[in-house]
């Protein structure tokens, strides 16, 4: 099924009870429910998803410090979309329309060009597959380089997790990380220490309404795939899926997130290929020649109260 809205066309997947809605705009991952359950904040297409709930990052995630980097020995600026904070936010494709590449009941491959602009003088080819599973979602990203230069790539998303009906402020958030990335009062990252011993160790969980993070983790430890889960009070999880090569996730919660009842507690937990200001220090990128392809995946994982999952 597809429509079209604010957010551009509007399609939805469904096979053995799940269902999820994506559009076009940023290749927006707009809902997700296992049956009757829940698993990611909704919108509704009316306008720009607030707190860029569901979108894609690329081609980096999180900020770019001054919107400054430099490539071969050339000092390059990105359009500062970050205007509070003076920083390039979240990539090039935050309100970029994708093409419909491919599409079946169960799966839609979206596509989008990354072409040279500000500080950016590449030509990428973008694509995300999302595809529904009995047990939640897959999505895999690809790219390829059609300039004549190698090309520094990284990726992410920014999916809005919850469980259910349960509030997101009695979850327990687990992430299997083993540093953070300290950040300035710009939240753009300045260190990268060990959890040990302070607020951001969230390997043995933390309940979500004791505190809020804006916080990127590295040394990430993929358990049975899974690098980040929520436990609901009755024993519900669900799983951040994510490939090994990517070792980053980010936690933002916000106590404002939009609701039709209201605002509320809501928590981002965004699988990341690279950390904070990669273009700057060169962390986690991907470095694509000419001509060159890559794909990597992550996904969201549900296993219902009473079932014994894998975390």
């Amino acid at each position: 099924m597809t429509g079209i809205d604010a957010a551009g066309k509007h399609i939805i997947l469904e096979a053995d009870g799940v269902r999820a809605e994506i559009g076009t705009v940023a290749g927006i991952l707009r809902s997700l429910r296992v049956g009757d359950v829940r698993l990611t904040e909704s919108t509704d297409g009316s306008g720009a998803p607030p707190f860029a709930c569901g979108i894609i990052l690329a081609p980096w995630p999180n900020r770019v410090r001054d919107g400054k980097w430099t490539h071969d020995g050339a000092d390059l600026q990105l359009d500062i979309t970050e205007t509070a904070r003076g920083n390039a936010l979240h990539g090039l494709l935050r309100f970029a329309e994708y093409e419909v590449r491919e599409q079946s009941a169960a799966s839609v491959t979206l596509g989008c060009r990354i072409a040279p602009q500000h500080g950016w003088p590449f030509l990428l080819d973008t694509w995300v597959r999302y595809e529904v599973r009995p047990d939640g979602l897959t999505v895999t990203h690809g790219v390829t380089n059609l300039g004549a230069d190698r090309a520094p790539y990284a990726t992410g998303a920014h999916p809005f997790l919850r469980i259910g009906d349960h509030p997101v402020d009695d979850l327990v958030l687990t992430v299997a990380a083993g540093t953070y990335f300290d950040v300035d009062d710009r939240l753009n990252a300045v260190g990268e220490p060990a959890v040990d011993g302070t607020r951001y160790d969230l390997r043995a969980g933390r309940r979500l309404g004791d505190e809020f993070f804006d916080t990127a983790f590295g040394g990430v430890t993929h358990r049975e795939g899974a690098s980040a889960w929520l436990t609901a009070p009755d024993g519900a999880t669900l799983e951040l899926v994510q490939d090994v090569d990517w070792g980053y996730v980010q936690v933002f919660t916000t106590p404002i997130f939009p609701r039709a009842d209201g605002v509320g507690t809501a928590v981002a937990v965004e699988p990341m290929t690279a950390p904070p200001d990669a273009l700057n220090t060169g962390q986690g990128l991907i470095w694509l020649e000419p001509g060159e392809s890559s794909q990597g995946s992550w996904g969201l994982r549900y296993t219902p109260a009473g079932i014994p999952g894998s975390v």
